[in-house]
């Protein structure tokens, strides 16, 4: 697979997410998908994603920088959202934050198998003041 292949599949799951089409999930992820090193599975990991969508209900993904060598992908993501409680173990009542999040994944016969993320929480914490 070459390098725009890879940028489209990638481009096509994060546009799944955003319609939150839980049933597409498995044509872009694995059924073994692993996520921070934790073996999920693809019903563990949807899980976890529907989860975030019910935490943030405006959340939504937007590929900020997005670079890709078969078969790996890096991108960075941007959110602007409005949690309805906690994130990350900080309290926001409701107050909407801006974010990044660094995530590399890693891919096998078109579809993600093991994702490495890292979110910005001290860009939230400076907008929370502390």
């Amino acid at each position: 697979m070459d390098a725009a292949t890879l940028a489209d599949l990638y481009r096509a799951y994060v546009a799944c997410l955003n319609r939150q089409d839980w049933n597409e999930l498995g044509r872009h992820v694995d059924e073994r998908v692993e996520h921070n090193g934790r073996q999920l599975g693809l019903s563990g990991y949807r899980g976890m994603l529907i989860k975030d969508f019910e935490d943030i209900p405006d959340l939504a993904f937007h590929i900020e920088l997005l670079a890709c060598e078969p078969p790996l992908v890096a991108a960075r993501l941007a959110f602007d959202c409005t949690p309805k409680s906690g994130f990350l173990g900080l309290k926001l009542d409701g107050r909407k934050v801006a974010f990044t999040e660094n995530v590399f994944y890693a891919f096998e016969a078109e579809k993600i198998v093991s994702v490495w993320s890292i979110i910005d929480k001290a860009a939230i914490e400076a907008q929370l003041g502390r």
